[in-house]
């Protein structure tokens, strides 16, 4: 199962996208992250750094 981010809570920081290994989190236009639950290798890593939790399996 893949991670996703829930957009109400995200704040745009990008701390998320900065540590995925395999480059599937992006900005949206809104200025959000969303990841793309095809590329997503469920690590972990990016809920590990979200500083406002916005990221669940």
């Amino acid at each position: 199962m893949a991670y996703v981010i829930n957009e109400d809570t995200c704040i745009g920081c990008g701390s998320c996208e900065g540590v995925c290994p395999v480059s599937c989190i992006s900005a949206t236009d809104e200025g959000k992250y969303t990841i793309e639950e095809d590329t997503c290798i469920s690590c972990g890593a990016c809920a590990g750094v979200c500083p406002v939790e916005a990221i669940a399996e």
